[in-house]
């Protein structure tokens, strides 16, 4: 990243889906999703502790104490709306399969099947 942009503003995160069916590597129901999710959580931890190592040499080098600074860190109204915009886009990305889903049963109901539905449990009366 150069200049003072936000990650976002250089490469706007667009959620975009897969066709066709995902393939299925474990039995268990959920444990695709679940090792998914894990995954997204160790890619993340991985970027975070080389972005912080880079952090504590470049302080060590130029003779700042980083630790010091961070616990007396106070931020404004920008940064934190700025956090939030990343811990969101985290969200969407660790729970991507799951809105996946939810968002192809969304688009799969219309108004004929729910008419059926609704058919089909008065009949049972």
């Amino acid at each position: 990243m150069t200049g003072t942009g936000t990650m976002t503003e250089e490469r706007p995160h667009t959620i975009r889906h897969a066709r066709g069916k995902r393939p299925e590597f474990y039995d268990t129901p959920g444990l695709d999703h679940a090792m998914s999710m894990i995954m997204v959580l160790a890619n993340e931890l991985s970027v975070l502790r080389d972005r912080l190592d880079s952090a504590e040499r470049v302080a060590k080098a130029s003779g700042l104490d980083l630790a010091a600074g961070i616990e007396t860190l106070v931020l404004d109204q920008a940064a934190l709306e700025e956090r939030e915009e990343r811990r969101q886009d985290f969200m969407r990305r660790l729970f991507y399969l799951q809105l996946k889903d939810a968002d192809e049963a969304a688009q799969a109901q219309t108004a004929e099947g729910f008419n059926q539905t609704i058919a089909e449990i008065a009949k049972r009366d």
